[in-house]
């Protein structure tokens, strides 16, 4: 089976530009994980399962309007950003991470695939002096620790059908970590969109912000 079978099952409509961004994917990441390790051993073996489909849930969730902008923070090797901006090639995305060599290797792949639609910069998101329409992320703190350090990241300008806000991925057991937006966040479980078990305990955590 080709690698990137899945991805074209679950998004028929993709362009053939954004079909082969994707299945340049592999190769790109395969090599600059040899050189910057920011993908673990085990999941670079899994990358379109665990890493490119995983943020693409995203983009089954909410179809971002043309000329939204988003922030990735804590991007890590790209993700989700670098997926949803080859996904979404009119939505401008700024990955962000305050270790160098995840910044070098975003930026590489962003070159190589020719997207135009990216900026990758190191820094830390409490330091971001812009707004955006909504921020993204994969587990990278608790949950209220995201939310309170990200939160003034969020636009009040509205653009998009849900309304402005935190779009965060996350597996396993977080009902404490939620207790605190109980009346406000929604949980969306990425099952209802991927049939692979990896998906079976990972969820969107979709929290909106008010101004």
């Amino acid at each position: 089976m080709n690698p990137t079978d899945p991805i074209d099952t679950y998004f028929p409509e993709l362009s053939p530009v954004q079909r082969e961004r994707f299945s340049k994917l592999g190769a790109l990441y395969t090599e600059w994980n040899a050189r910057i390790n920011v993908i673990s051993r085990q999941d670079i073996d899994e990358l379109y399962t665990r890493h490119v489909l995983h943020s693409l849930a995203i983009a089954k969730f909410i179809r971002f309007t043309p000329g939204s902008s988003l922030v990735d923070v804590g991007c890590g090797g790209g993700f989700p950003g670098i997926p949803l901006a080859i996904q979404f090639p009119e939505v401008h995305f700024t990955l962000v991470d305050s270790i160098g060599k995840k910044i070098r290797v975003v930026n590489e792949i962003a070159s190589a695939l020719e997207l135009t639609n990216t900026t990758a910069l190191q820094e830390r998101a409490e330091k971001l002096g812009q707004t955006f329409d909504f921020v993204l992320s994969r587990a990278v703190t608790e949950f209220p620790r995201f939310v309170a350090l990200t939160r003034k990241l969020v636009s009040k300008q509205q653009r998009n059908a849900l309304p402005n806000g935190i779009l965060y991925l996350k597996g396993g057991d977080f009902d404490n970590e939620l207790a605190p937006f109980r009346k406000t966040a929604q949980v969306q479980r990425i099952s209802d969109y991927f049939d692979e078990p990896f998906f079976e305990t990972k969820k969107i955590i979709y929290l909106p912000v008010s101004g």
